[in-house]
């Protein structure tokens, strides 16, 4: 995440998708994001507000995303960068670039087939197959990094990683380089 973090706009709304203990939101929120977390539960990140003195304190909504309920945002809502790490609902994919502004990025990381040799996650229903995250992401959102394999820390797993951009918004050309 700190890696692709400064190509979030600056000040941009950022979306921690299924927060956990808010440790992105916490790395956002430092930043000066204005920083939306959602998780089935908010235990992880119910401290927030009086660890961020001086800045806004994240929205935290609390809501199952595989439940069947409605999505929790309005629909029209949307970020400069969303973020989802160690998590995969696979029926989510499809919504994620409309949840993105023009520019805006897509930062995820999860496990992957092989991590069973680890521990958990080893469920098959939980990894992702070889390459999966690009090809079910990289026909949406333009790729800025795709990778795959086996991390040290913060604990030895398997992984894939992608981070992509939503197609700025189209800028008209200047009228002696337009067609027809």
């Amino acid at each position: 995440m700190t890696r692709f973090a400064p190509l979030v706009r600056q000040g941009g709304p950022v979306l921690d998708l299924a927060c956990g203990s808010g440790r992105h939101t916490r790395l956002f929120a430092g930043r000066g994001h204005p920083v939306t977390a959602i998780d089935r539960t908010l235990a992880g990140v119910a401290d927030l507000a009086d660890q961020l003195p001086g800045r806004s304190a994240p929205e935290l909504i609390e809501a199952d995303l595989e439940d069947g309920s409605p999505w929790p945002l309005p629909a029209n809502r949307r970020f400069a960068a969303v973020v989802v790490t160690n998590y995969l609902h696979r029926p989510l994919f499809p919504r994620l670039p409309g949840l993105l502004e023009p520019g805006g990025l897509l930062i995820y990381e999860t496990f992957m087939q092989g991590n069973e040799r680890f521990g958990k996650p080893s469920s098959p229903a939980f990894l992702l197959a070889p390459g999966e995250l690009l090809e079910r992401i990289g026909r949406q959102l333009q790729v800025v990094a795709f990778e795959q394999g086996v991390i040290d820390f913060p604990r030895r797993a398997v992984v894939q990683r992608l981070c992509a951009i939503a197609d700025p918004a189209p800028r008209p050309l200047p009228p002696n380089q337009a067609e027809g």
